[in-house]
């Protein structure tokens, strides 16, 4: 990399209407990009995994593949229900779904056991993903029947209309977090800078870079297909590693500032912060992509998703960090060069602020670590290995409709519709392909199957068989009245894979078997998850140690930021594990346990935790490195430099706090276990890991902290001999 931040930061700061209306451009150019390209959205066939996603590609070759199915429930309001009057809603319901364009099927009405309900299934046009384009007009036919009979509960619920709710309820939740995370993020900067428009420039900074890596994120998903969740991580990573890397930067030119006491103009001032922070924040923003890239190794479209938010964001905002943003502090440094002119000219005196250091409270910890190294670097370890402890029992599912709010209209008609027509709460499909001539064989042996499940008490005794047009491939559907995530789902899957279909199927040659359906898929994804797992951590862990190395030439330090990254990120799961495992915390946080943890919830965590770890690592790490390549010792560097960094880094960590924790009051229970995590990550890794543990290692390492560092090696041989170090080995780090 070199001095490419210095070299950038010297243009920018002798050109800054360019690089400001330059920046801007860049924006419009992504957000132009996006909208003329539109975004790939992923398809049935990027969501497959495992053997529930074999099954849905054998369905799909012989046109039986899932379609969008809406179910129009009928039901009395209150007593007993009318029978003429269901019927006739029922024939409406029917008459009124078959004359729309975007209904490829409606089912003949079908009445419940007692009676008391009626149901009428509309299949809609397209695969089963496509069904939110196509169920507006359904949904608005349904209330119209609806308004017909005032005295029947008439609604609907299905994959498209739950999609819709929730997609409503997500976007409601994002906007109130917005109104919470910008005004608070806002008051902090002004705290820490007690100007209006210092403080504006990180805020306003990574909302443009938010918004340059939508534009980026929607021509991106033409490669990696976009799985409906790029835009939360953009949100979430990017006003956090955005405000971050632009408040590094601002702190760096104000403490510059201060201590060269006017002896040097704006433009000097932003060169050596573009030295010392421009650098760290390039090398965190590389590591925050690197780490997502990791993502890609789990060979699932969601994460790819994820991993290509996180990417374009955290490149977005160094972007903007090494362009636009010395431009803006020499146009702000002018300003207020000119202001303490004015002010000398008048007499009065020029407040230059020091230094700052940590704060009481940070000195205090750093002279307690200072005197027992050993014993506080064995505290904080135990600490944090308490804290990681409850990932021995952390259990993973995937998350299931059961979780999702009972404010929303089109799940208060699911719970209805699986009350009153219980053996269709959940459903086992078994997919079989075979040849033309095997047709009799195949229905044979899943009849056979089918039998075996009515005396099954697991299955609801119901089944379904169907059969391609060329006869090589057949589903069987089997309901089981319970939800997906329940031991009775789990233990009917289990009969038919492990007991029903090698005994059907043993003496029948050629035939491919496999289940899938609601069941397989919600079973089948933690498995695939768990398959993947080693692979991403070993890369990420790889990957972390790589790029530490390369940024401080030390095999110790990038060691130990691995240990510390795991410890941090071990220590913020364990106490996700304590908390949404349990429903001691389900009052203050809002929501209902589900006993686990949402599937993708630990591996996204994981790398996003050490993406966002090393900020933190390398801004440190690169305030000492900075001391020893001047020719102090490790020991006065470690505790000035932590001791000067602690500001900007408990400011920062607030912010991204802020930012986390808004996410804990959002519906969605992954997004409050992500939220939470995050927050919890960020206050461990801020003032715990960086205040607490790296001092007392590095103090215990000493010198053998920056092994092999040739660099420092040649700074203390200078320091001894009584000579200044080299300029350009001191702005290495």
């Amino acid at each position: 990399m070199g001095n490419l931040p210095v070299h950038m930061a010297r243009w920018s700061a002798r050109h800054p209407w360019r690089a400001i209306v330059g920046w801007f451009v860049f924006v419009v150019l992504c957000l132009g990009a996006g909208a003329a390209l539109g975004g790939h959205a992923a398809t049935a066939d990027d969501f497959r995994v495992g053997e529930a996603g074999r099954a849905e590609a054998v369905a799909a070759s012989g046109g039986l593949e899932q379609k969008a199915v809406e179910k129009v429930l009928i039901t009395a309001r209150s007593g007993a229900l009318d029978g003429g009057a269901a019927g006739a809603a029922a024939r409406d319901v029917v008459a009124r779904m078959r004359g729309l364009a975007e209904v490829a099927d409606v089912a003949d009405p079908l009445y419940n056991t007692g009676r008391t309900a009626v149901r009428v299934d509309v299949t809609l046009k397209g695969a089963e993903l496509d069904g939110k384009n196509h169920v507006d007009p359904v949904l608005a036919q349904t209330a119209l029947v609806a308004k017909a009979y005032p005295a029947l509960r008439v609604e609907e619920s299905g994959g498209a209309s739950i999609s819709k709710d929730v997609q409503g309820q997500r976007g409601d939740d994002l906007s109130r977090t917005e109104l919470v995370a910008l005004p608070v993020t806002l008051l902090t900067l002004l705290l820490v800078f007690r100007s209006v428009a210092v403080a504006t420039v990180p805020l306003l900074l990574a909302l443009t870079s938010i918004a340059a890596a939508v534009g980026l994120s929607m021509v991106a998903s033409h490669a990696f297909p976009d799985a409906g969740v790029g835009t939360n991580v953009i949100l979430l990573i990017g006003l956090a590693v955005g405000v971050d890397y632009t408040l590094f930067y601002l702190k760096r030119e104000r403490e510059e500032r201060a201590a060269a006491g006017g002896r040097l103009g704006s433009r000097e001032l932003v060169e050596l912060a573009a030295a010392t922070s421009g650098r760290a924040v390039v090398v965190s923003g590389l590591a925050v992509a690197a780490s997502s890239a990791t993502l890609y190794l789990a060979d699932d479209v969601i994460f790819s998703s994820l991993a290509t938010g996180a990417i374009v964001v955290a490149l977005a905002a160094v972007v903007s960090s090494m362009t636009v943003l010395p431009a803006v502090l020499v146009k702000l440094g002018v300003r207020a060069e000119r202001r303490a002119e004015r002010r000398a000219r008048k007499g009065r005196t020029v407040k230059s602020p020091s230094r700052q250091g940590g704060g009481r409270l940070v000195g205090a910890v750093l002279r307690g670590t200072a005197r027992r190294p050993a014993a506080t670097l064995a505290v904080g370890v135990l600490a944090l290995l308490a804290l990681a402890a409850p990932l021995g029992g952390l259990k993973l599912t995937d998350i299931g409709r059961e979780t999702y709010s009972r404010g929303l209209p089109a799940m208060q008609a699911w719970d209805r519709t699986n009350q009153a027509f219980p053996e269709q709460t959940s459903m086992n499909q078994v997919l079989v392909r075979a040849d033309p001539g095997q047709a009799g064989a195949v229905a044979a042996a899943l009849r056979d199957v089918a039998a075996r499940a009515k005396a099954d008490p697991v299955f609801a005794g119901t089944s379904a068989l169907r059969t391609s047009a060329d006869h090589r491939v057949s589903m069987l559907e089997l309901g089981v009245p319970a939800y997906v995530s329940s031991d009775r789902a789990h233990t009917s899957l289990a009969h038919l894979r492990k007991d029903y279909l090698p005994a059907a199927f043993g003496a029948l040659p050629g035939a491919e078997v496999a289940v899938t359906g609601d069941i397989a898929r919600f079973a089948d994804y933690p498995a695939h998850e768990k398959t993947k797992m080693p692979l991403v951590i070993g890369a990420l862990l790889l990957v972390t140690f790589a790029l530490t190395v390369w940024a401080f030439g030390s095999l110790v330090i990038g060691l130990l930021g691995v240990l510390l990254n795991l410890l941090s990120a071990g220590a913020a799961l364990g106490v996700l594990t304590l908390v949404f495992q349990g429903s001691w915390a389900e009052g203050a946080l809002g929501f209902t346990s589900t006993g686990s943890i949402g599937s993708r919830v630990p591996l996204f965590l994981f790398v996003i935790l050490f993406g966002l770890s090393m900020d933190y690592q390398v801004f440190v790490i690169s305030r000492i490195r900075e001391a020893v390549l001047r020719g102090e010792t490790t020991r006065k560097a470690v505790l000035d430099g932590i001791g000067r960094s602690a500001s900007v880094v408990t400011s920062a960590a607030f912010v991204m706090v802020t930012v986390f924790a808004s996410f804990v009051g959002l519906h969605l229970i992954e997004m409050k276990q992500i939220g939470f995590s995050l927050a919890v990550a960020v206050l461990l890794d801020a003032f715990v890991i960086r205040i607490v543990v790296l001092p007392a290692a590095l103090l215990l390492l000493g010198e053998r902290s920056w092994y092999p560092s040739r660099a420092a090696r040649r700074a203390r041989a200078a320091a001894a001999a009584g000579r200044q170090p080299a300029a350009d080995a001191v702005n290495v780090g």
